[in-house]
């Protein structure tokens, strides 16, 4: 009971820290945007860091947790987000970038090794709990660092404290991840596990995965329609740019976009937790269809309102923060205009010089008699909560589906002996497509706005719940040997 209460703690530590740092940057970027005057590409560049690291880990990840064990890449891991979070608190915006991807490939490594760790630590019958247990704690990771871009929202460098609160969830598991034993031998999975000579070999030949044999390229073709569609439908963009987003359909200041964030990280939260109820009941096929379903529906209803409003953001690079280092003009009417639309001329003043007369001189250098800004319309407002609501809508119907069922899924349809080399293999496509998403997202809606990227989700969507319901097998209720062996069967 104590090492599995111990791999529980250790596999929830590990989904915590990844959805804080998935989930940080979400209001740090409002501040770090301000501060550093970045500009469109420096804010992707930003964000991808972290992406970039986690490509390059999961690229030598596999042989690093095969070759130095399970356990000590944990370990290792937990002193890179150490190292990392130190690093961010640099005030330079090179120093940013590098301890983000620091981050990133030591979060790709502590996800890999917790997931193949805790299901080795295991009996076969608990497996599936706790790898639904570590997408719980990414979804209260990113709860927490919603919950802290609001607290800190207007506090004078508030980035500094949210990159830096991560050590402390790392270094409990830190300590705890001593208390386990370093051997899979050691392990309560050890008495079903047996491996013959012949799969020893084909665990080392990567070509094996995109073969006809064993019906491995449906397979592979499953796995990768998992990974891909779980980032094309644009879960990343509504994560890491949360607040954005919501600054670019009229929630003004920086306390309500990111409170507005912080309702995203609460549903995301309490859908999960649903899903770890529902899963072995309903089934993973349903679960991704209707996830799917109602992520297409959520996500085209938010392009075509975005489309018939003015809120329809385009130069999002341009949308300052409102409350950190910027004095508003007269003028904003959030009613019917977003902060991206406004002239330069109009929308914000600079003041970094924190000094008061000075910016006040500066703002009476308008005329005395233009108007003040009008407060929101009526029908601003509502689309506004019709937007909020559908946000909310797809991070459920994500985290009920897509966020647990892929990896669970991925555990289940390859073979024992090429399970690892196939988790890793997906997970290289997984972040070079989040990375693709990520980096393009705030030039993409330069281009054909926001309203247009959301359309293209909502399609995507569409295209995925298609693609489960005529390739998906459901696993539900059967052994690792017998969705094998259906697998096998059905070329």
């Amino acid at each position: 009971i104590s090492i599995l209460l111990l791999a529980s703690v250790v596999s929830s530590l590990g989904g915590l820290v990844f959805g804080y740092e998935l989930g940080i940057i979400s209001g740090a970027l409002l501040q770090l945007k301000a501060e550093f005057r970045l500009t469109c590409v420096q804010q992707e560049a930003l964000v991808s860091s972290l992406l970039i690291g986690a490509l390059l880990a999961s690229i030598v990840g596999g042989c690093l947790i095969d070759h130095r064990g399970r356990r000590n890449s944990i370990l290792l891991s937990n002193v890179l987000i150490l190292i990392g979070s130190l690093v961010l608190l640099i005030n330079s915006f090179s120093a940013l970038v590098v301890g983000r991807m620091t981050l990133g490939f030591a979060m790709c490594i502590s996800s890999m090794s917790c997931c193949i760790f805790v299901s080795e630590m295991v009996t076969p019958d608990r497996r599936g709990f706790l790898v639904t247990l570590y997408e719980a704690g990414i979804t209260v990771g990113i709860l927490a660092a919603y919950a802290m871009n609001y607290i800190l929202a207007d506090s004078k460098r508030g980035w500094k404290w949210m990159f830096g609160l991560a050590i402390v969830p790392t270094v409990i598991q830190l300590v705890s991840i001593w208390f386990l034993p370093s051997s899979s031998k050691e392990s309560l999975s050890q008495k079903y596990f047996s491996s013959s000579m012949e799969s020893r070999k084909v665990q080392f030949n990567s070509i094996y995965l995109i073969q006809r044999k064993d019906n491995m390229r449906t397979r592979t073709v499953i796995g990768l329609g998992l990974v891909l569609f779980q980032q094309f439908t644009g879960q990343p963009n509504v994560l890491l740019y949360a607040s954005t987003i919501f600054h670019s359909v009229g929630f003004q200041s920086n306390a309500s976009a990111v409170l507005a964030s912080v309702g995203l990280g609460l549903v995301k939260v309490i859908a999960t937790l649903t899903s770890m109820v529902f899963s072995d009941r309903v089934g993973r096929r349903p679960l991704l269809i209707n996830g799917c379903s109602v992520m297409a529906l959520c996500l085209i209803t938010i392009g075509l309102l975005s489309g018939h409003s003015l809120m329809n953001a385009k130069m999002p690079c341009n949308s300052e923060d409102l409350n950190v280092n910027r004095t508003d003009v007269p003028h904003l009417n959030v009613g019917n205009r977003s902060v991206f639309d406004m002239p330069e001329s109009q929308r914000l003043l600079n003041t970094n010089t924190q000094d008061q007369d000075v910016v006040l001189d500066q703002v009476r250098q308008k005329p005395p008699d233009t108007p003040l800004a009008s407060p929101p319309s009526a029908h601003g407002t509502v689309v506004n909560w019709i937007i909020l609501v559908c946000m909310m809508a797809v991070v459920s119907a994500y985290s009920v589906g897509f966020g647990p069922m892929t990896w669970l899924l991925l555990s289940e349809i390859f073979p024992p002996a090429v399970r690892g080399r196939a988790f890793a293999f997906t997970s290289c496509f997984n972040w070079a497509a989040n990375l693709l998403v990520t980096f393009t997202f705030l030039n993409c809606i330069d281009v054909i706005g926001l309203s247009g990227m959301f359309l293209l989700y909502g399609m995507a969507a569409v295209a995925a719940a298609a693609f489960f319901f005529f390739m998906l097998p459901e696993t539900k209720g059967k052994t690792l040997e017998q969705i094998d062996k259906e697998l096998r069967s059905n070329k």
